[in-house]
């Protein structure tokens, strides 16, 4: 069964919405799966795009409401599992090696991260899917933890359903209008880009305010 043709009135012209449109179209539930999976492993393709695009897509009779759902999930599932294998071949030792070159940070540092996530690490997992960015680099600390497969594939899937599910029912309920969800995800997602980027200075200037006065506690 081929997919009916979006109207061209309505359809995106380019772009990622462009380039999205045209998977959906020429391969339907797949196409839009294919482009969530990729989404996952480059963040700056962005689901507040393709998402609301695939319930516009479904609306619009490219495909039903259910199959969108079913093959965004997948893809959502699909790239997280590469990510996961990444953090798995990376493994534990591998990564201390790796964060023991970093300046600015502490092996302290990174032992607390594992505890933390060895203790919520379920929780990470599951409610990052539903935080832009985060819900593609969740994936990898919980390759490298060795969290149980089974267990990051479930809560990964159940995350992503509701997440996909708002986006996808938002584009479908609004037709046309499906960009004025991209719009409110687009601040939501730069909201919490610029939170990161506020903890990740503050983060920096204490490193650096501790390196300083070790130092000179050194030479006093």
């Amino acid at each position: 069964m081929h997919a009916t043709p979006m109207s061209l009135s309505q359809k995106p012209a380019d772009g990622i919405a462009g380039w999205a449109t045209d998977l959906v179209e020429t391969m339907g539930g797949p196409g839009a799966g294919l482009a969530i999976a990729l989404e996952n492993l480059f963040p700056p393709l962005p689901s507040e795009v393709v998402l609301p695009l695939t319930g516009f897509a479904a609306g619009q009779g490219v495909l039903t409401l259910g199959s969108a759902l079913f093959w965004t999930t997948l893809g959502s599932v699909a790239g997280a599992a590469v990510l996961y294998w990444i953090g798995m071949l990376l493994g534990r030792d591998r990564m201390h090696a790796v964060w023991a070159k970093l300046p600015l940070v502490k092996t302290s540092d990174l032992d607390r991260t594992e505890k933390w996530f060895a203790k919520h690490g379920t929780k990470a997992v599951f409610f990052g899917r539903m935080v832009p960015v985060f819900r593609s680099l969740v994936s990898v600390p919980a390759g490298v933890e060795r969290m149980p497969l089974p267990v990051f594939l479930v809560l990964t899937a159940l995350g992503s359903l509701i997440w996909n599910s708002v986006l996808v029912l938002a584009g479908y309920w609004l037709g046309d209008r499906w960009q004025t969800v991209e719009t409110y995800a687009g601040i939501f997602s730069k909201a919490v880009l610029v939170l990161t980027a506020v903890a990740l200075v503050a983060y920096v200037a204490v490193r650096l305010r501790d390196r300083r006065r070790t130092r000179d506690h050194s030479a006093s």
